[in-house]
This record gives C-alpha cells, structure tokens and sequence, in this order.
C-alpha cells in the first residue's frame, strides 16, 4: 500500500511540476497574458487556398501558443458574407481579440466596427477595413510588386509584352498594381495586351485556364507579371503546355517550398519572386494583437519588409525548401517588427 501511495503522490507531484512550469513561462507577462488560457482569440480568414496561408496559419498558431492564448480558426473560403457573419460568431463567442485576415473593404467595414464597439482588440492583415482602431499589418505589397517590377525590367528592358493577373477589390492585390501602374507610366515601351485573373477555386487551375486563352491570343507576350503565387503557378502551367518556357519569364509576389520547386525546375520561365516568410507573417499579427490586448499601440501600420528572391539565386545556393531559405536569408526566419521586451518567440 506504502508503494502505491508513494506512486500516486510521485504522479501528482509531477503534474504539479508541470503546471508550475507552465505558469511560470507566461508569469513575466503583462496582464491579461499572465493567466494561460484566459484570453481567446479569432482568426477569421477570407483565403485560404495555397501554400502561403497554409505557411500564414502556422505562424499564428505556433505564436498564439508561444503567447498562451485560446485560438479559435474561422474559414470563410472566399465568401464576403459569410466572413463578416462569422465576425459576428466571434464576437458572441466573447473573443478577446479578432485577427481579420483578407476580404473586401464593402463586407467587413461594418463588422469590424462591431467587434470594436464590443470592446474586442483587432487587427487586420492585408484588408482595407477603413478604421482608425484597427492596426493595418501588410508585406509592404506595393514595395513586392516594385520590387518584382525592377527586376522584370533588369531582365528583359523596358519595351515589352506583358501579360497582367489581377483581382480588384483584393486590398493587397490593388497596393501591388499601384506599383504595376506607375511602373507602366514610366516606362512607356512596356505594353499590356492582356489583363486577366480569378480568384475561383481551385486558384492556380481557374488561372491556368484564363492563361491559355490568353496565351493564344497572344503569342508575342515575353512577360507574365502575376503578384500571387497562386496567379504564378497557374500562369507557369499554361506556359509550360504552350511550349514557350523560353519565350516568356514569369514575376510573381508570395513563396512556398511548393513555389522554389517550380522555379527551380530546368528551364522554368518562373524568374523571380518577391517575397517575406508568410509563417512570421502570422507571426507578427499575432504580437500585434498581443500588444493590443495588454494596452499597448502596435502602430496604425505594421509592415513585414519583403526581399527578392530570383530563380538564379534559388539554384546557385542550391535552396530546395523554406528552411534552407531561412537559413541563406535570415530576415525570412524573424521579422524584428511588433516586439517587445516581454514578448515570446515560437520554438525554431
């Protein structure tokens, strides 16, 4: 009976190690941090498809876990509506803070402005929610598409055909063709002859689609400026069928291990991305919101600064995936944007 006994209290002594331990973790954090578990959380997503918010996802759950919050995930897939609805179900589910990744300005304005008038914390990434209580986090959109710009005319000159995906409506989609006009203004030998895109799932084959046409309708395009990978993986299928991967080079914004792949491929007309590490992206809106919650002002923008990423950079260090990336450019494993002295960090 002695051993048993000894057993039972040897386990809960553990257990009672355990959570001291995991107390003891978040006890430098200000309130209401300081309590694991108490505060709650939502991310409520307008994309979802592809690698990218599959990487973006990640970021927010490996730094809400670093931070100790309760993170509920809500997936509108691409419906306006019902992405303001579920806005609506975080607040009634008494969230202490919303992220509000994606969607359009005309659905989520309004929603917004309720989970602030309900006293909830927000944060919006990569949507124009037109309020000044809600911090804007963005990759600095305007400088990936400039800076993908830059190198297409590095490249090619600056007299060519260009073909042009684009969604309007799409708040980072629109930064990057601001770029994609001045761009055009300035170099007057740049001549757009198609403009085309979808976000309809499946992304990448409803845009591969639309590029057929397109490329068939012409033949004498040299350049496929597409700032979204997803836009970039369908425009390189309906190239690579058209047999003119010599002929054209493709500029993209967003990457992924799935997107190094593919540029790196023999001969792929995938030149060049621009790009930041969507995981600290995550990341980073998450200590935006953390920083809210405790009191703090993370600034009316938050902006991750992007870098350029070319195939002939991805074959001569010889990067095969996110991890080798990292670790050849370390901006892609931390962004030092949105911290704080007491701020945990996701395990690497």
């Amino acid at each position: 009976m002695n051993k048993i006994l000894k057993k039972i209290v040897s386990a809960f002594g553990g257990a009672i190690l355990l959570l001291t331990g995991f107390s003891t973790a978040f006890a430098g954090m200000p309130a209401p941090l300081d309590d694991p578990g108490k505060v709650k959380i939502a991310l409520v997503r307008f994309l979802s498809t592809g690698d990218f918010f599959q990487a973006y996802l990640g970021g927010v759950e490996s730094q809400a876990q670093a931070i100790g919050v309760d993170l509920r995930v809500f997936d509108s897939r691409q419906d306006a509506a019902l992405q303001a609805d579920m806005v609506d179900q975080a607040i009634a589910l008494g969230v202490d803070g919303i992220i509000i990744q994606h969607g359009l300005t005309e659905s989520m304005k309004d929603a917004a402005q309720r989970a602030v008038e309900a006293g909830i914390k927000v944060v919006a990434f990569d949507v124009n929610v037109e309020n000044p209580a809600i911090p804007q986090v963005e990759q600095s959109d305007y400088m990936l598409g400039k800076l993908a710009l830059e190198q297409a005319i590095k490249d090619n000159g600056n007299s060519f055909k260009a073909g042009y995906v684009y969604v309007p409506g799409i708040a980072p989609l629109d930064r990057r063709d601001k770029a994609w006009q001045e761009v055009k203004a300035a170099n007057p030998g740049i001549d757009e002859v198609a403009v085309f895109g979808t976000l309809d799932n499946p992304i990448a084959n409803s845009n591969a689609n639309q590029a057929r046409s397109v490329l068939q309708a012409n033949s004498d395009i040299t350049v496929m400026f597409a700032p979204y990978d997803e836009f970039a993986k369908g425009v390189k299928l309906a190239v690579d069928e058209a047999g003119l991967t010599d002929q054209i080079d493709i500029y993209s914004a967003d990457v992924s291990t799935a997107d190094i792949s593919l540029m790196r491929e023999p001969g792929s007309a995938w030149a060049a991305t621009v790009a930041t590490n969507p995981a600290v992206v995550g990341e980073v809106c998450v200590r935006s919101l953390a920083i809210m919650l405790t009191g703090g002002d993370p600034g009316r923008s938050v902006i991750v600064p992007p870098t350029l990423i070319t195939q002939s950079f991805l074959n001569e260090q010889d990067i095969k995936n996110m991890e080798d990336l990292g670790s050849k450019m370390p901006q892609f494993q931390h962004a030092d944007v949105a911290m704080t002295d007491w701020m945990p960090l996701p395990k690497r």
